[in-house]
């Protein structure tokens, strides 16, 4: 039984925010269209840039001189801007330099380019003098960790031999011993305990990549040290392991694991540990092949966790060109891959400001993780910069080797619905994978780095409409059960039981015990209350259904029961019927979303405006859809059951 309730006025954003916390959601059922799409298109990513082109099918060589031309242009800009290191300006074309990995970034930027188009110079600026001065900086700075990693491959990027290095040859002995004080891995990594100091476990990645590299150089010269952080950093892939565990035993999966794996590779191959490339080999090919079968259309990688947004797309092209180094790994052939490398050069172009010579990280609507702050906003462009042209150097000595004159535009795949368990036993973890048709997501079931934070719960990431605001802690298509003691109850964090279905188009998971709001991740709570979710997609119809049962061992009356629809559209139209159905919808393409359930709902809609909840990681979240029942009673040993059914549609009416 669906009960409506709504109201009709207008807030401002910091009043509805505000509102939010106490419970009260505004009821705005219906907006003006006008200002809704003036929202949407504030919030899209695409800001002062023309549209990109599109064609069927690239010619390399063309496409190697855009992109080339593209660095050459933007660096001789950004190095321009540069007047002095000591000090060093705060603010380049407007964006904050003063946020950690700011200057390492750039001194990456610096030796990449430098690699990949083999110039000594840029205008009157010689790139080897600049990485060396900007390497002091960090270590006046007291810089660790990834700025690290990036001071020692800028060295590499100019020469092995530190007696022809003309970096180190650019520096005194005073300076040089400086540099070696910067590249003191010990600053992060405790060789006595092999642990990173209160770290994720990804920087054992970063701890063994600068030591290696350092010993590669010379610059280090224990190698028994070198060898103990590689085989601390190699530890989740001995005994087959697969996939890395950031937060263990929390079971964290996200974008780090396949970065991870990457990381520990390239260590190993720097001073070659063949014992640990074969470790490492079955995780490559599987976790290359997940990444192929869960990239979006326009690039965009892992669509869930943290360090999403422009991360995700440098992602593509880093991933893309260590496949072009590595052809072992490849999932599908270098041609096919290039779609995708394309796919996230194009969306990283459209996110450019040309007038502004930064990365539209803190456009309207624009979320990100709390440590991209705005002093870190010319870090983001500048690592676009660094890990672009290492990607595309990689990449475009894997086409021409390869021969590979042209390739497509698009990312050309079957469809396919699979699910890829991270870890099996007491509380499995993994990711469905679907892609049927225009039906795209990744559903993870996995831990995140707090109990209920949108961006890991078991959603359909990626789905076109649907996205999570960045780093609220908010039931996005996931329900979140208030007691009447005040604790919150979400089922994530992985799960208890996950049966995926045997053709791949059904996932069944349930939950007995449960993550509590407020709480540490991985400390589950047993309310006697258990939630067995059946997830199903249809193809043909580009729908997915959320069938939810609910059973409690004992009488509970629930304080709030609440989900939440974000979505990316900017209005909603109720279609007429016996049935209430939402249409969530902008001038392309809409979803239809009916709730069913054994129990009252109240249904409303919410504009959070500018507010942490309207912002997602490519675009705003203009419009929320929202099911509440206050007092939810759950008699005991009795099914309580509910239903959300989702049709993406691609065809609609105008407006009314």
């Amino acid at each position: 039984m669906i009960k409506l309730r709504s109201s009709h006025f207008a807030l401002s954003a910091l009043a509805i925010f505000n509102r939010s916390y106490l419970g009260r959601w505004p009821r705005l059922l219906h907006f003006a269209p006008l200002v809704l799409i003036g929202l949407l298109a504030s919030s899209s990513i695409l800001v002062a840039q023309a549209p990109r082109r599109s064609a069927s099918m690239i010619a390399t060589s063309s496409f190697d001189k855009e992109v080339t031309d593209f660095f050459t242009q933007e660096m001789t800009a950004h190095l321009n801007e540069i007047k002095s290191y000591d000090p060093a300006p705060d603010k380049i074309f407007g964006a904050g330099t003063t946020g950690e990995y700011t200057w390492g970034s750039f001194m990456n930027s610096v030796g990449a380019f430098a690699a990949m188009t083999d110039k000594s110079k840029l205008g009157d600026r010689d790139l080897a003098r600049e990485v060396g001065q900007v390497g002091l900086l960090e270590y006046r700075l007291k810089s660790t960790r990834f700025s690290q990693l990036y001071g020692v491959l800028a060295l590499r990027y100019f020469g092995k031999s530190l007696d022809t290095n003309p970096v180190w040859q650019s520096l005194n002995e005073e300076q040089r011993a400086q540099w070696r004080r910067f590249l003191d891995v010990s600053a992060f990594y405790d060789p006595k305990t092999q642990q990173v100091i209160k770290l994720p476990e990804n920087y054992l990645g970063v701890a063994a990549r600068i030591a290696s590299v350092s010993y590669q150089l010379g610059l280090l010269k224990d190698r028994a040290l070198v060898d103990s952080v590689i085989t601390r950093a190699a530890q989740p892939f001995l005994n087959q392991g697969i996939y890395a565990d950031d937060g263990p035993p929390t079971g964290r999966f996200d974008r780090y694991s396949n970065e991870y794996a990457r990381f520990v590779w390239e260590a190993a191959e720097s001073v070659d540990r063949q014992d640990i490339l074969d470790a490492v080999r079955p995780s490559l090919k599987e976790q290359m092949r997940l990444w192929w079968d869960l990239v979006l259309p326009d690039g965009y990688g892992y669509a869930w966790g943290r360090s999403m947004g422009v991360v995700s797309y440098m992602d593509t092209l880093e991933i893309v060109g260590f496949l072009a180094e590595h052809p072992e790994f490849r999932p599908a052939p270098l041609e096919q891959l290039a779609g995708a490398y394309y796919q996230a050069w194009e969306s990283l172009r459209r996110d450019y400001n040309d007038k502004t010579h930064v990365l539209s990280v803190f456009a309207f609507g624009r979320g990100n993780y709390s440590y991209i702050s705005r002093d870190r906003e010319w870090q983001q462009t500048i690592n676009f910069f660094g890990k672009g042209s290492l990607a595309h150097a990689r990449f475009m000595k894997g086409l021409k080797r390869e021969q590979v004159s042209t390739f497509p535009a698009e990312i050309v795949r079957p469809d396919l619905a699979r699910f890829v368990f991270f870890r099996q036993g007491l509380r499995p973890a993994g990711v469905w994978l679907v892609r049927q048709g225009s039906l795209y997501f990744s559903l993870p079931i996995t831990t995140g780095t707090k109990p209920g934070v949108a961006d890991y719960l078991p959603a359909p990431h990626g789905l076109v409409g649907f996205a999570n605001p960045v780093e609220q802690v908010y039931a996005s298509l996931v329900p979140f059960l208030q007691l009447a003691d005040g604790r919150t109850l979400v089922a994530s964090d992985g799960a208890d039981e996950i049966e995926p279905g045997a053709d791949g188009k059904s996932l069944r998971v349930v939950w007995r015990r449960w993550a509590q709001v407020g709480t540490k991740s991985g400390e589950l709570i047993d309310p006697h209350i258990t939630s067995e979710v059946i997830w199903r997609i249809d193809g043909a119809t580009a729908t997915l259904t959320r069938d939810e049962t609910l059973r409690s061992d004992e009488d509970v009356s629930l304080y709030r029961w609440w989900v939440a629809v974000p979505s990316t559209h900017n209005h909603d139209r109720v279609e007429p019927g016996s049935e209430r159905h939402d249409l969530l919808m902008d001038e392309n393409s809409g979803l239809l979303v009916t709730v069913k359930a054994d129990w009252p709902v109240a249904i409303s809609t919410w504009a959070p405006g500018d507010s942490p909840f309207g912002r997602a990681a490519r675009r705003g979240v203009p419009l929320h859809l929202i099911y509440e029942s206050p007092h939810l009673h759950l008699p005991a040993k009795q099914d309580m059951h509910w239903r959300m059914t989702i049709k993406l549609l691609k065809t609609l009416k105008p407006f009314d």
